[in-house]
């Protein structure tokens, strides 16, 4: 039993040495080169040894493939050797095919050569930095500001420039940088921030972020402050058509605007993934990321719509309370909703189903949708009950998932579970839009009904949604390979 013991721990050891290992040379691929190396979308950079090895667990289990610490290092020094463009690799994908093809080619470089072919030449994308505005400093004000700067690397793409408030005074300034540094959901930043009165800023990792105090959209001039050309992200939710929503063009320095909330009118909702290069990014310079539940449940409707096609279906959401409710019993606008969030089950409507039509119209008027509010901070829960046009199985179903979480155009969006034990605050701060859980799926005997349940951080899943966005619309998307 010893022996086994020491053989076990040694191992492990061994495996910590190699991923710390990778670990430099993830580095030095973000810094040097403004390449982003992910594992089944798992980040890489800025993560422990254990964080890495614990991702490569994961990529064994869900891709039934013998990936280890040993593989990704290899593909990734042979990356680092090679002129390829600002990238974001998937090492999953590269280590999966390198397992099932190796033999075919004389060496990792050659096969790194010949599957990033497209990447290889860095003259193969040209990247302009783009300024971006947070206007509002709530709760995705926060997340997006914290996301923004961790992806910042050598600055060639989002570059975080100010926040907008209604007011700010010193005091204010400490305790906006209180809130950012500290979030009882999301834990510590793990970064540095300070103060700096006199330029009504906060540094944040180097990165001088101002704050600027505006009453109304229009009167500000962020050319005062150096920010031109300028995307704004709307984390307020006070605008939603593009009458409101055009005073921020108005303003001095801004080009572009996207709202963090459903849009009214006809400014297009988006969900990235599956509508977006419906988008001309260069004549469309208002857009809406729509809403957190929409985006969780679009791309895993389109999977499922694209295999078997949907008759009919409703969606029922349950959802974390938000800011929207009260905490104690008082007056509110609608229904229930002013019961207290923290000791109620409140049942509330939810416009995702009318807005899955703007995202995927011909699935207007084959769903219904309810909500129901319960009492914890964040991570929600979509049921998705579906009538299919085409028999299946469970398998079959729960197959077709996988492969999209694992491959293809939707695998930033969607991540599929396989733990029998995934409860919601296993998922604070799970990056994709939607995470199918597996074991809980169901099938009808008719093999045509199915009922899926799928998973998304209302905060932060959503946030990164936006960010993804942000990047189409500002031009600054790297290749890819995932």
């Amino acid at each position: 039993m010893l022996k086994k013991y020491q053989s076990e721990f040694q191992n492990w050891i061994e495996k910590e040495k190699k991923a710390i290992e990778l670990i430099k040379v993830v580095g030095q691929l973000w810094f040097d080169k403004s390449i982003e190396l992910v594992l089944f979308r798992k980040p890489l950079f800025d993560v422990g040894s254990s964080e890495i090895l614990a991702h490569h667990q994961y990529a064994k289990e869900v891709s039934g493939k013998d990936i280890s610490i040993y593989e990704t290092l290899e593909l990734a020094i042979a990356i680092s050797n090679c002129s390829i463009a600002p990238s974001r690799i998937d090492l999953g994908r590269l280590a999966s095919e390198w397992l099932d093809d190796n033999n075919n080619y004389p060496s990792v470089r050659d096969f790194i050569i010949s599957k990033l072919s497209k990447h290889i030449g860095k003259d193969k994308i040209s990247l302009t930095p783009k300024d971006v505005v947070l206007f509002g400093f709530g709760r995705i004000g926060r997340i997006a500001a914290r996301e923004l700067i961790l992806q910042a690397g050598k600055g060639e793409q989002l570059r975080l420039r100010a926040i907008v408030t209604r007011s700010c005074s010193d005091e204010e300034l400490i305790k906006r940088g209180e809130l950012l540094r500290t979030d009882s959901i999301h834990g510590p930043f793990n970064g540095t921030i300070i103060e700096d009165f006199e330029n009504k800023a906060l540094i944040i990792n180097g990165q001088t972020i101002y704050f600027i105090v505006a009453k109304q959209p229009e009167d500000v001039d962020y050319t005062a402050y150096d920010i031109h050309d300028a995307l704004l992200i709307d984390n307020t939710g006070v605008y939603r058509d593009r009458e409101g929503l055009s005073k921020h063009l108005q303003a001095k320095g801004i080009s572009k605007v996207l709202l963090t909330a459903p849009a009214k009118g006809d400014i297009p909702n988006v969900v990235t993934g599956i509508n977006d290069a419906d988008i001309d990014f260069n004549t469309e310079h208002i857009l809406s990321n729509a809403s957190c539940t929409t985006n969780a449940i679009v791309p895993v409707l389109k999977i499922i719509d694209d295999a078997f096609g949907i008759e009919k279906g409703h969606i029922e959401t349950v959802h974390s309370y938000t800011n929207d409710q009260n905490l104690l019993d008082n007056y509110h606008k609608k229904y229930r909703r002013g019961r207290s969030a923290a000791l109620n089950l409140v049942i509330t409507e939810t416009g995702a189903d009318k807005a899955v039509a703007k995202v995927i119209p011909h699935l207007g008027g084959k769903l219904t949708g309810n909500a129901v509010r319960v009492p914890t901070p964040n991570v929600s829960l979509a049921i998705l009950n579906l009538s299919l046009n085409k028999m299946t199985s469970l398998d079959e179903v729960k197959d077709i998932l996988k492969q999209a979480s694992l491959f293809g155009d939707l695998s930033e969006q969607i991540e599929y579970s396989i733990s029998n034990e995934l409860v919601s605050t296993d998922l604070i701060g799970n990056s994709h839009a939607s995470i199918v859980d597996g074991p809980a799926t169901i099938i009808a005997k008719d093999n045509k009904s199915v009922v899926l349940y799928a998973w998304y951080d209302n905060e932060y899943g959503y946030t990164r949604q936006v960010i993804r966005l942000a990047k189409k619309l500002a031009g600054v998307v790297r290749l890819t390979y995932y």
